[in-house]
């Protein structure tokens, strides 16, 4: 699987609003952001994992797992208002030459290698330029509203015929945030992970936690308690 040039990046800025200094935060002995550090070590489709952080204890924190962090990002890529796809072409310039880009965020830190390495075959197997992963949604948005200006129901999605029962509706998917990948030279040109051609590697729900705040960072330390206790 190694046959092309295949980068990993890890990307976590300093500046967190919604939980801060979240990607240095410790759950099973470890900060957050190694978690994802050995997930793409592990892979064995990734030939090298980089980070790309504004931050000093971000940095030293993946280094110390393992990963290496070949440059600083520039500060006017750490605000609010950038882009992800702006820091993804910003290291693809720092490290030119890999015909691959996986983008692998610290905040979903169950994904397993094994994971990485599924959703890098269904890419290659269908022959797309680009996977990303999902997980089916617990509330179908076919039993989802909005409300009128006068306050009555208005349904998200043109209700089905027929279907009466949760059960009948058809699965539905959301981005999970755990994996992207792409091929370099497309990427470049699209600077999108999604068009018609990107197909999905699906996770279940159990490995598709996003942490945001403070309760998902708790959710997480249980499960790792949890897992460390069975």
């Amino acid at each position: 699987m190694k046959s092309d040039k295949v980068l990993a990046l890890i990307t976590a800025r300093g500046g967190s609003k919604g939980l801060p200094r979240k990607n240095v935060l410790v759950a099973g002995g470890r900060p957050l952001v190694a978690w994802t550090v050995q997930a793409a070590l592990d892979a064995k489709s990734v030939n090298r994992v980089v980070l790309s952080s504004d931050d000093d204890e971000i940095m030293a924190a993946a280094s110390a797992a393992g990963c290496e962090v070949p440059f600083r990002r520039p500060t006017v890529l750490a605000s609010d208002h950038v882009s992800s796809m702006d820091v993804v072409i910003h290291a693809l310039s720092e490290l030119p030459g890999y015909d691959y880009v996986m983008l692998l965020q610290p905040t979903s830190p169950l994904r397993t290698s094994s994971d990485i390495d599924a959703a890098f075959k269904s890419m290659c197997d269908n022959d797309a330029p680009a996977c990303v992963s999902v997980t089916e949604v617990e509330q179908s948005p076919y039993w989802m509203y909005h409300l009128s200006d006068d306050g009555r129901l208005r349904s998200v999605l043109e209700p089905l015929p027929n279907v009466s029962r949760r059960q009948d509706l058809p699965a539905v998917y959301a981005l999970n945030g755990a994996i992207y990948i792409a091929k370099v030279e497309w990427l470049l040109q699209t600077r999108s992970f999604l068009c018609s051609e990107t197909v999905a590697y699906e996770m279940p729900r159990e490995r598709s936690l996003d942490i945001d705040d403070a309760a998902d960072f708790q959710r997480f330390v249980q499960i790792v308690n949890a897992s460390d206790n069975s």
